[in-house]
């Protein structure tokens, strides 16, 4: 097990799960439209950068209305409001992305967008917890003695 800095594991986390996220939606991208690499990587890799700038936007946005409540804890509800206001904010900006770049409808545009927020879940899940096994937590690893 691999103990960085809150700052270094966040990062790595970022660019190794973005990295492989914009390798397998490519490949998602590809299925969906029936396009080939050269035209859903730049599509993936798009829709990568706004996942992260919307990211960085949206926490910053909600931790700021959790102290403004005075938030004390994150609760299921919170957590859930939390999942549910990203993934919200992310389709309104992925939805455009796909119409113009494969010229399809606001339906096929959903139905793309839906079947990669199912892969994302998943994948979320499972690169969480394999992340989580290879690099700890600084905090976890110091109560060790």
């Amino acid at each position: 097990m691999i103990t960085l800095s809150p700052l270094s594991r966040r990062l790595l986390y970022v660019i190794v799960f973005e990295f492989i996220a914009i390798i397998c939606s490519t490949f998602v991208l590809m299925m969906l439209s029936g396009s080939n690499v050269s035209e859903s990587f730049p599509v993936a890799t798009m829709v990568s950068f706004a996942a992260i700038i919307w990211n960085f936007i949206y926490n910053t946005m909600f931790e700021a209305w959790e102290k403004k409540l005075q938030v004390n804890k994150r609760t299921l509800f919170i957590r859930s409001l939390h999942a549910v206001g990203f993934e919200g904010g992310l389709v309104l900006i992925c939805l455009p992305i796909y119409m113009l770049w494969y010229k399809v409808g606001l339906f096929k545009a959903f139905t793309m967008e839906l079947a990669l927020l199912l892969f994302f879940l998943a994948y979320t899940f499972i690169f969480t917890l394999i992340f989580d096994k290879i690099f700890t937590l600084p905090n976890l690893n110091s109560s060790k003695k």
